[in-house]
């Protein structure tokens, strides 16, 4: 899959301006693209969205924690070091600012396909 960067600033707006949906997106290709880096086998996008639907948010919480430990360990492929992102992805989800969130595991990965590809 070839990798897309995305806009932090721009995906944050259109959140805001489609009241949420963009940010439905966004969370499934945030998913399909850190399952893509790390090479891992799991839940796909899609169903991270059901889930979180389902449950009323509480997977999202989960996935947030989950998340922050790929970020972690993609940092630190190429040397930056970074630690406990999961927990700090939890409480600040907690708070009710998961877009935040987004934007940082966005960043990340842009960061990450910037220094591993060039």
């Amino acid at each position: 899959m070839e990798y897309r960067e995305k806009n932090v600033a721009l995906c944050i707006v259109f959140t805001i301006i489609t009241c949420g949906i963009y940010g439905l997106y966004w969370l499934v290709t945030l998913n399909d693209e850190m399952m893509d880096v790390t090479r891992e086998e799991g839940t796909s996008g899609l169903l991270v969205l059901v889930l979180t639907i389902v449950t009323c948010g509480i997977y999202g919480l989960y996935w947030c924690y989950q998340m922050g430990k790929r970020v972690d360990w993609m940092n630190s492929t190429y040397g930056r070091h970074t630690d406990n992102s999961g927990l700090l992805y939890l409480v600040v989800s907690l708070l009710g600012f998961s877009i935040v969130v987004y934007a940082v595991m966005q960043y990340e990965l842009n960061q990450y396909h910037r220094n591993m590809l060039g």
